[in-house]
């Protein structure tokens, strides 16, 4: 349990304590708060021993390395990450920076070494994505990925404004685009009701308050919300006082809101109000903190310590019974006559053979449906390039039809949308149980699921005609009725500026505007894919699984009666703490990608921020300068296009990597099994003649032997059965 790593997401709109909440986990104040948006990228909060120097790291794009912030107490660490978070934001993150790390202790857990590979990650909310003066693609990413991903889900929400329309965006896109977190195991989502301490005698109670809530999350699609009251800011203050950290600025701020709600009277009716370190225990139980924690911790604790112990034992009792197997064999090959029993080893290896042909057949099999997820990959790659295409060529045509309302009738222009290309479905006819057990959702994936992503086409209003607007007003100024000669409109498609500025004006807000669109559309698909790409891919897992168990019972069915033994089942296993992810596989691969594609050394996501910078070509008329559009339509496709070659490329070799690899583990236990029986037979018949006046005396010692391993084995079925006395 050491070596697994335990990922808790909170994510939260702005304004919902969102930082103080973590700081209360963590146990320490860290993490910097402030009015606007604090989350500029991903952090995770990695816990470490407490002997160990805490640090801050930043990891960049295109550096293998961190670089090393700030290191020692939190004061200085919490300094250096607010200059660092405001640089970011200022400079438009020109150093490409893509997540924080802060290695510190997590006092919530300073109780479980077995928590070792514990992180909290500091995720962006839906409004952080939007308030940020930069490329945000980076921020929406982690969002989606730790929704795949994590352990846990922590919504924090502000008791003040839970029914605020960013809240109901981040609902509204969970309910949507992940309806399976909605049907994960249960302890997946928690709901944090925080700041509670800013009720006021006239609010609802916080009871009723919770209800409201109840009904509000349900009627989103969260069946029975598991919802939690807190106030972080005192659980923090209250940890540091009992802990006897606390600064005396806190120490204030704790006695100013919180000491008093702790006043008793003596009997004179003076108030008294005991000192911050004899309440701190009682406040920190009141914020509502350590019974979160305690909630959270178990509840991943007992899901992963569960899978981890379930498939540990399954892997001893299967050697256990192996062993059990060996000696049931050996017993039978001495009882039977030598002739007899070379016989039924001669034919035992004829069936091996024709076990070996059936499991090349189902490699056949599995290669030919690979080969169909690859494509269905390959054709949701190919809508995301021609919806994105579609919808610039779109913003192209709105800014042409602008351009041509002066112009004569037949040079006038009308934008239209362009239809989504048609997803030929056929391509998934012959993927047989794989669809039907996935209930059609590959083709939901491609045909519906993707489709949609483009149908909403570009969020809040914005186009690239307002921008270019922005940045060169004088070129779309209608009020000028006579402009310069040089400057008229003969084609809509063309636009015309006086100078070398204005024209590298259009230029910086085309690109600012195409790359982040691309980038975010490339997202939504790529989750997209990556989500229905897993769930089949563990369909098709399982039926690899399913179809050489089948082959490996029909081996013991017949080794069962040809020695006249019951033999136990061999279980071909796939242990929950083997079978990576879609994620984990793509970010491996990214990574030898990115070493071995010398044009890709600047890129650690499927589509980076320089990916789709367009160097928009503009002419030198030497009187005016010029941009054709259809050309700049033209390079910013081509982008498009090797972009979409990288990334096919890449997820054909997750997948192709994965299925192999679920392939052979497969093979590798059945071919174990087959080889396992081969090596008992030919030790048998190697003792049957050099031993063979010593059966009686051989027969004893297997059958003491088997004797004690029935005492083992009944052991193993006592611990199975207490494990599932507390299964999650």
């Amino acid at each position: 349990m050491q070596q697994q790593k335990y990922q808790v997401a909170v994510i939260a709109a702005m304004k919902a304590g969102k930082s103080t909440f973590l700081n209360s986990i963590i146990g320490v104040d860290v993490l910097a708060s402030e009015t606007a948006a604090c989350t500029i990228c991903r952090t995770d909060v990695l816990h470490i021993p407490a002997d160990q120097v805490p640090r801050l790291l930043e990891y960049r794009a295109g550096e293998r390395k961190p670089l090393v912030i700030a290191e020692g107490n939190e004061g200085e660490i919490q300094q250096q990450f607010l200059v660092r978070t405001r640089e970011i934001r200022e400079t438009g993150n020109t150093d490409n920076t893509i997540r924080f790390e802060i290695e510190h202790p997590i006092e919530a857990i300073s109780g479980f070494s077995s928590l070792a590979g514990f992180t909290l990650v500091d995720t962006p909310g839906p409004n952080e994505w939007e308030s940020a003066r930069f490329n945000t693609v980076a921020l929406k990413q982690t969002a989606l990925e730790a929704l795949r991903t994590c352990n846990a889900i922590l919504f924090v929400l502000n008791y003040a404004s839970y029914k605020d329309n960013a809240v109901s965006e981040l609902f509204k896109d969970v309910v949507e685009n992940r309806k399976e977190i909605l049907e994960s195991d249960k302890g997946k989502i928690y709901f944090i009701l925080n700041k509670i301490d800013q009720k006021t005698e006239k609010d609802r109670e916080i009871e009723e308050v919770i209800k409201d809530l109840e009904r509000e999350l349900s009627s989103f699609g969260f069946p029975n919300p598991i919802i939690y009251p807190a106030s972080s800011r005192q659980g923090l203050l209250a940890k540091l006082i009992k802990q006897e950290k606390a600064t005396e600025s806190q120490i204030k701020d704790f006695k100013k809101f919180f000491s008093a709600r702790y006043a008793t009277e003596d009997e004179e009716g003076n108030q008294i109000i005991p000192a911050p370190r004899k309440i701190a225990p009682q406040a920190l139980i009141d914020s509502g903190i350590p019974t979160i924690q305690e909630t959270v911790i178990e509840t991943i604790t007992k899901n992963s310590g569960w899978n981890l112990l379930s498939d540990a034992l399954a892997k001893i009792d299967k050697a256990a019974k192996s062993i059990e197997d060996t000696l049931s064999t050996k017993i039978s090959g001495w009882e039977m006559d030598i002739t007899a029993l070379k016989q039924k080893i001669e034919e035992y290896k004829k069936r091996s053979v024709n076990a070996k042909i059936k499991v090349e057949d189902v490699k056949k099999s599995v290669d030919k449906q690979k080969q169909i997820l690859v494509n269905g990959f390959s054709q949701g790659i190919d809508l995301f390039a021609s919806g994105t295409k579609a919808q610039i060529q779109y913003q192209i045509e709105l800014i042409a039809e602008s351009q041509s309302a002066k112009l004569p009738s037949a040079k006038k222009v009308k934008a239209n949308l362009s239809p989504l290309a048609k997803v030929d479905n056929n391509i998934w006819e012959n993927i047989g149980d794989i669809v039907a057990d996935v209930g059609g959702g590959i083709l939901d994936l491609v045909s519906k699921g993707l489709g949609n992503i483009f149908r909403v086409g570009i969020k809040g209003g914005a186009s690239l005609i307002k921008e270019i607007i922005k940045s060169a007003p004088e070129v779309f100024d209608a009020s000028n009725s006579s402009p310069d000669e040089t400057l008229k409109i003969s084609d809509p498609y063309v636009i015309k500026v006086k100078n070398k500025k204005d024209a590298q004006n259009i230029n910086k807000t085309i690109n600012e505007f195409c790359s982040p669109l691309i980038q975010g559309f490339w997202l939504d698909t790529q989750d997209r894919l990556v989500r229905d790409g897993s769930n089949i891919r563990e369909k098709l897992a399982f039926k690899i699984q399913s179809d050489i168990q089948q082959i490996s019972n029909e081996l013991s069915d017949y080794l069962g009666e040809a020695l006249q033994v019951e033999l136990n089942v061999n279980p071909i296993q796939f242990p929950n703490f083997e079978f990576k992810g879609i994620d984990t596989n793509i970010k491996q691969q990214q990574k030898v990608f990115t070493r071995t594609k010398q044009e890709l050394r600047t890129e650690t996501n499927c589509c980076s921020h320089k990916s789709y910078y367009v160097p928009v070509e503009y002419e030198d008329r030497q009187d005016f300068y010029e941009i054709n559009l259809k050309q700049t339509s033209q390079l910013i496709n081509s982008k498009i296009d090797e972009q979409v070659s990288r990334n096919r490329e890449l997820l054909q070799r997750v997948i192709e990597k994965q299925i192999a690899e679920d392939f052979r583990r497969a093979e590798q236990q059945i071919n174990d099994y087959i080889r396992k029986f081969q090596d008992d037979f030919d030790s048998l018949l190697k003792e049957r003649e050099e031993k063979q006046t010593e059966v009686d005396k051989i027969l004893d010692n297997l059958n003491l032997q088997k004797e004690k391993l029935n005492e083992y084995l009944q052991e193993l079925k006592l611990m199975r059965q207490s494990l599932n006395t507390w299964k999650p």
